[in-house]
């Protein structure tokens, strides 16, 4: 069993959206290994998705003159990937009570095999860099509703 990123808070369970992808020649390293520097941009599709999925991607913070800064990410490598190998790339989006978006992420083989997991941890800040302790508006109402259940 894996060791958990991040504890339950008691808030309600995680939200989960993923993109399906291919290894490209260009993300390998001369053995034909994805090169360990490509993930994040993985983790960044996967992210995007579930920013799509949800009504709560960069497109609505930006809007909301909110920006999402990393302050935190970690990858656990457990297979490589090769080139032209297909995989699924999900982004597992945790409750907290912070103003802060916790994000796991995990890059499945199609026989569902795990070859890589990791986070990001994001928090919010407005156009002059500074620390939000509020969240926005419209992502107020995105956690009202998912933790009243009516989004999953």
């Amino acid at each position: 069993m894996l060791k958990p990123y991040f504890k339950s808070c008691g808030g309600p369970g995680p939200l989960r959206a993923g993109v399906g992808r291919r290894v490209r020649f260009e993300e390998c390293d001369q053995i034909g290994i994805m090169w360990h520097g490509r993930y994040a941009s993985y983790f960044e599709d996967a992210r995007e998705a579930l920013g799509d999925k949800y009504g709560i991607g960069y497109a609505e913070f930006t809007a909301a003159r909110v920006v999402l800064p990393i302050v935190a990410m970690h990858v656990d490598y457990r297979i490589p990937l090769e080139y032209r190998q297909e995989y699924v790339v999900s982004a597992i989006l945790h409750w907290s009570d912070a103003v802060k978006l916790n994000m796991e992420y995990e890059i499945r083989t199609p026989d569902g095999e795990l070859a890589t997991r990791g986070y990001t941890i994001q928090l919010m800040v407005d156009f002059d860099k500074k620390l939000l302790f509020d969240p926005p508006s419209f992502y107020a109402d995105f956690r009202r509703q998912w933790e009243r259940g009516l989004v999953s």
